[in-house]
């Protein structure tokens, strides 16, 4: 399971944005009325700790220097609420101030897809860390807001907004939900005040009750682990799924979500599934690995692509093997974990977890550089804010704070989050 990936932030204790001042709004008194104030930089989730029905979940934040705001949080006394505004319909273009018309759904006009590519079309938003702004266009031609970014994400025709989006989709329940589907709240008497959507990029944890969000909001583009169905007017979001969404490959007659089994794949093979899952890999970044194809018969290059992928999970050996299992086959047909790098680029040690050094690294009293690295890495998950110095190499109470709230972020409580990192917290960390 893709592990969340978060950024710390200290901002300056006197900056006034929007979003510094609310942070100082949720550590004051909570008003009589109105929505309660939350904190965006990481807040170490306690047992039993709920923040407008939901459970404090950590939060990246985008800038180095500011906390994060989200729609619907409280804004600056006498600002209301954070606003999400958002263009209507319009044609895809790339000028800011061209004129927008109309667009209609006209027959035919959703177009076939899955879901890895809306999972990677979102990624490239999130890479650029596109500006929210809803009067300009990004270089695809898309409206840099919320709806305009899921326009893109489903290779939608034309810009949409959260009131005509729905009609691209079919309404599914939680159980249902898959990474690419969305999560759409609109506010049809007021359609800045809350109205909002995100693409569904996958469950957390096995308690499902945090998911990887990717959204368009202020100040970019966006990837975290955002609380179902999200941080404000939570009731109201309803999950949709694309019309247009293919199980696996976006043509050919066989696509699956179900493993078709181990038999299906090695030397020897030759059936669509070996098709469907070399097409799956050249979406995901192996297209190197053929100099033609893919087709349905097993060779080299499908072995070779598949152990790529394998190993750009951090996986070794048996788990690495160039033989796709149920694992690997899901992480394909539902667009998660990391994308084959580029050649030549990270290296065996940027996709490898770290070997875990063992219980003993962290108690009272030792110091090794595997403390320093796992400081370090805490805080670019985003569990930073503990240090007022370091993180050095002498395990203190900052570190096992750090690794408490990162443990309860996973959904963990009791022993399983008692702040020392076993080689599951170990793992998920460096994942």
């Amino acid at each position: 399971m893709a592990t969340p990936a978060f950024e710390d932030v200290t901002p300056a204790g006197d900056c006034d944005c929007a979003g510094c001042v609310q942070g100082r709004l949720a550590a004051s008194p909570p008003a009589p009325t109105g929505i309660g104030a939350r904190h965006a930089l990481v807040v170490a989730a306690t047992a039993g700790t709920v923040i407008g029905g939901l459970q404090a979940a950590p939060a990246s934040a985008q800038r180095a220097d500011h906390h994060e705001v989200r729609p619907g949080d409280p804004a600056p006394p006498g600002e209301g609420t954070v606003s999400t505004p958002q263009g209507g319909t319009s044609p895809l273009h790339g000028a800011p101030g061209s004129a927008a018309s109309s667009v209609e759904l006209a027959p035919g006009a959703v177009r076939a897809t899955t879901r890895a590519a809306i999972i990677n079309r979102a990624k490239t938003w999130v890479a650029s860390r596109v500006p929210y702004d809803m009067n300009r266009y990004w270089k695809d031609g898309y409206r840099q807001d919320c709806s305009g970014f899921v326009s893109m994400a489903w290779d939608l025709p034309g810009n949409e907004w959260t009131g005509s989006l729905a009609r691209y989709g079919t309404k599914i329940s939680k159980a249902d939900l898959q990474p690419g589907d969305i999560l759409l709240f609109h506010n049809p008497d007021d359609p800045e005040k809350g109205s909002h959507v995100v693409i569904f990029g996958g469950w957390t944890d096995y308690t499902r009750s945090y998911y990887m969000a990717y959204e368009q909001t202020r100040p970019a583009t966006r990837r975290q682990a955002t609380p179902y169905k999200y941080w404000s007017y939570s009731s109201r979001y309803v999950a949709y799924r694309y019309k247009g969404v293919k199980a696996g490959s976006t043509s050919g007659s066989t696509s699956t979500t179900k493993f078709p089994g181990a038999q299906a794949f090695g030397p020897g093979a030759n059936n669509a599934y070996v098709t469907q899952l070399g097409r799956l890999l050249v979406e995901r970044g192996g297209k190197r690995f053929y100099t033609e194809g893919p087709g349905p018969r097993w060779g080299e290059a499908d072995r070779k692509a598949t152990q790529a992928f394998q190993k750009a999970q951090g996986w070794t050996g048996a788990d690495a093997d160039g033989i796709p299992g149920p694992t690997t086959w899901s992480y394909l047909v539902t667009g998660k974990g990391k994308d084959i790098p580029a050649d030549g680029a990270g290296g065996p040690e940027a996709d490898r977890v770290p070997a875990y050094p063992g219980a003993s690294a962290f108690r009272p009293g030792a110091s090794s550089d595997a403390v320093t690295r796992m400081g370090r890495q805490l805080v670019k998950k985003g569990f930073g804010k503990y240090y007022t110095q370091g993180p050095g190499p002498r395990w203190g109470e900052a570190d096992r704070r750090a690794v408490e709230a990162f443990q309860r972020a996973q959904g963990w409580s009791g022993k399983e989050a008692d702040g020392y990192p076993g080689p599951e917290t170990w793992r998920r960390l460096f994942s």
